[in-house]
């Protein structure tokens, strides 16, 4: 955004003003630089005479008019205009020219590749509505929203509401052009405000009366699964609308699938935009649908939590994100063909909550966020999946139909308004009768996670004597919270776990004693957090990790195993299990996972071990290991299975040896055939960037390949290839492309940036990118200063020299921060980064010591 809005200058603006309606009128018509933007806003004033400031970001403003006089053109300044001199009420006009972006952030413009058509969006979230129109760019100041907007005739135009007119407009240049309008939303917040334009191809249903569309590029149109998205939504609607007891509140639903977008998805109201990634132009696994719909019912919830009842400061982010997760995977659980949405949330999204929680910048589910640039850091593993994970066990603490009836009284109290965390507790202790006081100050105001351990005796009968839940908590987070927790008592019958006994209970403190248990027959494996109820990170007994290690893939249920293989990751990330000892296991017992999800995560949790965690003289025997665990898998899949296309694609990120590198090639030219196995554009993109970054293959095949593939995605893909080319020339050819981007005017898009780093920071090429790590500190604050913010957050994490691990690579970023003191924003993902580096660090001694 321009400037940085804080909280403080928040408060005071909405003590003062209460914003009544926004008019604008968009021309979209002109050049590929800028468009004119008019701005009608009326807004009330507390204190008559007072003066405020209305966010603008644009390149030349062209009149101010406050209440029917001038305002001068001098009063804009620095990404605001100053009005003085407030009446009661007041009706404000700008008329401005802005600038469209390429970083996906305000206004976006894109030209497709494949076709020349020209497709335009906007993103705001958390405050760039002022990069397209003037407005009070903060959450709690919700208004009405009118539009209208003029696009060459052949566009289409989508937005917050229906369009209730379309005619054509005579521009002064004598253009021919058309004006789509839109009539006025229920009170928004700014950055639910949405607009996307184009050549679009689309699909229509409906829902109970509701329309709803789909859109994509034209170019795209073939990969627009429409009948598994609009089935998905419905799906949702119908869950929703029960849940919630309040119908969808909007008039209608689309979903834009947009170029170049920085986010999965953003929940504008009514006006979902996605990014193409979900529009699968190959096959893909069955995982990943599972993950689409999830993202899907994510935005869909946040209809109701987020725009119809908004947060009133970015301290409530978690309002919006945590609910809206917990909601999704609960309906995907009960309402779609993915029953096992629970256990890809516990061994998949919760892990990012865990390893959040304990880096050194950990905070609390509800944040201090003094300022918008704190809050666009925020979005992080606590803010969706701590949250997510202490609403579910807030669901077990008050019982699920006291938790409906809270929320449902919320939506109730709070529709077309703003609310805070105390409204939700409010409402939720209302109908429980539970006073959440403590709770809250125990689970969402304060950081860091618990470790549970099961404590037992044996007597002489091998019967339990004697049974308790252990708790403690880091040094540096030292409350020991209440968790409501099942406990699962599992015996193993062949080769499988079967559970004997669930018992459900409260702990608290460091020991909490469970008598019920005394008596019961020794188990092969005890689960404190059976079912995944609570937040905390488990430990075993010694017969428990036994039997862990010898089969936990067996269990009976897929969610148990997955807590279980989420308590393994966490002991290797932890030290307390070498590395090596983790990938055996997983290489050992890939063959019996049958849960796809399951096998996914856990593959790609084990390749990040033994890059990371493993000794460096025994990383590559890792990699080799798990590449010939695949390789065994792969030859005995189902011809056409999803195992088999994910055993491909997984192959192609690790392979290191000449065999497994062969095998690549000759699938890719066709030499090798799987039967059932289509290697199509993605699969091939994939095949070449690994041959490319091992030096298996040469730049000329990228041209090639790009030839066949014309499109932004093959675009992307060529940049990433080149990128990735195992040469110091490479590598410098690259960093200069990056260095090029001067802020106002990158060379390329933010996507095409992006691109270019994944290609150029590859995990397997830690020497050649050695060179980069001091470059990196020596750029950074300059870049984070004067580049877009999407763009800089981009480089600031991908561009970290992540791969190469080592007590340099800390001592360098500790130099940075003392010696430049960055920003608090940037300072926190240099410490995040620090804090990977010495785990992998302490995870490296731990496994040379095997």
């Amino acid at each position: 955004m321009a400037g940085n809005l804080t909280r403080v200058q928040a408060r005071r603006r909405a003590t003062l003003i209460a914003v009544e309606s926004y008019a604008v009128e968009l021309d979209l018509s002109g050049d590929d630089q800028t468009f004119t933007s008019t701005t009608v806003a009326r807004f009330g004033c507390t204190a008559p005479g007072s003066a405020v400031f209305i966010d603008l970001a644009a390149s030349a403003v062209r009149s101010i008019d406050l209440n029917g006089r001038p305002v001068p053109l001098s009063a804009w300044s620095g990404g605001h205009i100053r009005l003085g001199a407030l009446a009661a009420h007041n009706t404000l006009r700008v008329v401005a020219d802005c600038a469209y972006s390429r970083t996906a952030e305000g206004m976006h413009r894109f030209t497709d590749p494949a076709d020349g058509s020209v497709y335009v969006y906007t993103h705001f979230q958390p405050a760039e509505a002022h990069r397209v129109y003037a407005c009070f760019d903060q959450p709690d100041l919700k208004a009405t929203f009118e539009l209208g907007v003029v696009v060459p005739a052949d566009w289409q135009v989508v937005a917050n509401t229906q369009p209730d007119s379309v005619g054509k407009a005579r521009l002064a240049s004598g253009t021919g052009a058309t004006r789509w309008h839109f009539p006025a939303t229920p009170p928004l917040p700014t950055y639910a405000t949405s607009v996307a334009a184009g050549r679009f191809h689309s699909v229509s249903g409906s829902w109970q009366r509701v329309p709803l569309s789909l859109y994509c590029r034209r170019s795209l149109a073939a990969y627009l699964d429409a009948d598994e998205l609009l089935e998905v939504t419905w799906n949702g609607f119908d869950f929703y609308q029960r849940l919630f007891g309040m119908p969808y509140p909007f008039g209608k639903y689309d979903l834009v699938f947009v170029p170049e977008f920085n986010h999965a998805g953003m929940e504008n109201a009514a006006c979902v935009t996605l990014t193409e990634n979900m529009l699968f132009r190959s096959r893909v696994t069955d995982v990943r649908h599972e993950r689409r719909a999830s993202l899907l019912l994510h935005e869909l919830a946040h209809m109701w939590f987020g725009n119809m009842v908004t947060m009133t400061w970015w301290d409530d982010l978690w309002l919006n994100e945590s609910f809206a997760t917990y909601a999704s995977t609960l309906c995907q659980a009960e309402a779609t063909r993915w029953p096992g949405a629970w256990t890809t949330f516990s061994q998949l999204f919760k892990t990012s909550a865990y390893h959040q929680d304990q880096l050194t910048r950990t905070h609390p589910i509800v944040a201090d966020l003094p300022d918008v640039a704190t809050a666009e850091v925020s979005f992080d593993g606590i803010t969706y999946y701590k949250g997510a994970s202490v609403l579910k066990q807030l669901v077990a603490y008050v019982g699920r139909e006291a938790f409906t009836a809270g929320l449902q009284r919320y939506f109730q109290r709070h529709q077309w308004s703003t609310a805070t965390l105390a409204d939700l507790l409010a409402a939720v202790e209302a109908t429980s009768g539970r006073d959440l006081g403590c709770w809250s100050k125990e689970w969402l105001q304060t950081a860091g996670v618990n470790t549970l351990r099961p404590d037992y005796r044996l007597a002489g009968d091998g019967t339990i004597d004697g049974f308790a839940v252990t708790q403690s908590a880091p040094e540096a987070h030292p409350l020991l919270r209440p968790h409501r927790i099942a406990v699962g008592l599992y015996d193993r019958e062949g080769t499988t776990l079967t559970r004997r006994q669930r018992l459900e209970v409260d702990v608290a403190g460091d020991r909490t004693s469970i008598p019920a248990l005394d008596g019961c027959r020794r188990p092969d494996l005890v689960l404190v957090n059976d079912d995944d109820l609570t937040y905390a990170k488990i430990r075993f007994d010694d017969r428990s990790l036994a039997t862990v290690l010898a089969g936990a893939a067996h269990a009976a249920n897929t969610l148990p195993a997955g807590v279980c293989w989420t308590a393994m990751w966490d002991m290797c990330r932890d030290g307390e299990l070498p590395a090596r000892d983790y990938v055996r296991l997983v290489a050992g017992t890939l063959d019996a996972i049958d849960d796809p999800g399951m096998l996914e995560t856990l593959l790609l949790q084990t390749v990040a071990v033994a890059r990371d965690y493993a000794a460096p003289s025994w990383r590559l025997t890792g990699l080799r290991q798990l590449a010939d665990a695949l390789h065994r898998m792969l030859v005995l899949a189902p011809a056409g299975s999803d195992r088999q296309l994910f055993c491909v694609q997984m192959l192609a990120g690790l392979a290191t040896s000449d065999e497994h590198l062969t095998l690549l090639r000759e699938l890719l030219e066709g030499a090798t055939r799987l039967p059932g196995l289509r290697v199509d554009t993605e699969l091939r993109w994939l095949l070449l960037r690994r041959l490319i970054s091992r030096g298996a293959s040469d730049e000329s095949t990228i041209g090639e390949h790009l030839r066949r593939d014309r499109t932004a995605a093959g675009l992307r893909h060529a940049a990433t290839c080149r990128a990735a080319i195992p040469t110091a020339a490479a590598k410098a050819t690259t960093w200069r492309l990056l260095m090029a981007a001067d802020g106002q005017q990158p060379p390329t898009s933010a996507a095409m940036v992006g691109a270019s780093l994944t290609g150029f920071a590859d995990l397997d090429q830690a020497d050649l990118l050695e060179p980069y790590a001091q470059r990196y500190f020596d750029v950074i604050v300059a870049i984070w200063r004067d580049w877009p913010a999407g763009l800089a957050r981009r480089f600031a994490t991908a561009g970290y020299p992540t791969p190469v691990i080592s007590e340099q690579t800390v001592a360098m970023t500790d130099e940075c921060l003392s010696r430049d003191r960055p920003p608090p924003a940037l300072s926190t993902i240099l410490l995040e980064r620090r804090d990977d580096q010495l785990r992998a660090l302490r995870a490296r001694s731990r496994d040379s010591r095997a």
